[in-house]
């Protein structure tokens, strides 16, 4: 028996296959790539017995783990939708909408706001000084903020270099920069546990690999053992970025 097959049916077929590869790189992004194949086997298991296959007992149980599971899975995977929405949030298109209809602006950063922390982390990069720095764009970082100790200072490449010296108490922490101001310092980041990390990158990177798949904030890493600079951003590592390459990415970004 044949049925039609119309342009709706096309487009739907699309967004299906378009929603599966989009969880497909949440899952992979959060390491949870295998927990991702374990549901599609169920799944295909389950449409095999209830619809090919007609077992009434078996289908019936299926059908009751799969109702129980929908709550499960929202409990297991809270990170991955959260990042989901803030991604589908923060997108450009839908954050200028929200901007027009609440009546804000964003502040972009300028070339004076950029060249200062260029500057700072070039410098400590030379001397090998640890720093990690977070770029708060549209998505609110206030939680982030209030773990650390607040700052609110304009933004100036002695105070940041001062910041992460090595006998500053601050140093260890993460440090905001929120609508070009310098919010707050030694604040504490969700740290990544992707084993896709590379091993030879430290507690830095996975806590700047963890703020950028939380949020769609861009963060700034400078090794301590190496003197590389790095940036995490969008939940990939842009890694032993020059000075000009950090300061397009910041004025592209920002």
């Amino acid at each position: 028996m044949f049925f039609e097959f119309g342009i709706k049916d096309f487009i739907d077929i699309l967004l299906v296959a378009f929603l599966l590869y989009y969880t497909y790189k949440l899952m992979k992004a959060s390491g949870s790539i295998n927990v991702f194949t374990g549901i599609l086997v169920f799944i295909l298991i389950w449409l095999v017995v209830s619809q090919v296959l007609e077992m009434k007992l078996l289908g019936s149980i299926f059908d009751k783990l799969v109702s129980v599971g929908v709550l499960v899975l929202i409990v297991l995977f809270q990170d991955e939708i959260r990042r989901f929405l803030l991604t589908l949030g923060s997108h450009q298109h839908a954050s200028a909408l929200v901007r027009f209809l609440t009546g804000n602006k964003k502040e972009k950063l300028q070339h004076d706001d950029i060249m200062p922390i260029v500057m700072a982390c070039i410098s400590m990069g030379k001397q090998k000084v640890g720093a990690l720095i977070v770029m708060e764009r549209n998505v609110p970082l206030d939680d982030v903020i209030r773990t650390g100790e607040i700052i609110d200072a304009n933004i100036n490449q002695r105070l940041i270099e001062n910041i992460f010296f090595k006998n500053s108490p601050l140093h260890d922490g993460a440090m905001v920069i929120s609508k070009k101001r310098i919010k707050a310092a030694g604040c504490i980041l969700p740290v990544s546990h992707n084993l896709d990390i590379p091993k030879e990158l430290g507690l830095r990177h996975r806590a700047a690999m963890g703020i950028s798949q939380v949020s769609d904030a861009l963060a700034i890493i400078v090794s301590e053992e190496t003197g590389a600079i790095s940036v995490a951003w969008r939940g990939q590592f842009y890694l032993r970025q020059s000075a000009e390459e950090l300061e397009s990415l910041l004025t592209k970004e920002s």
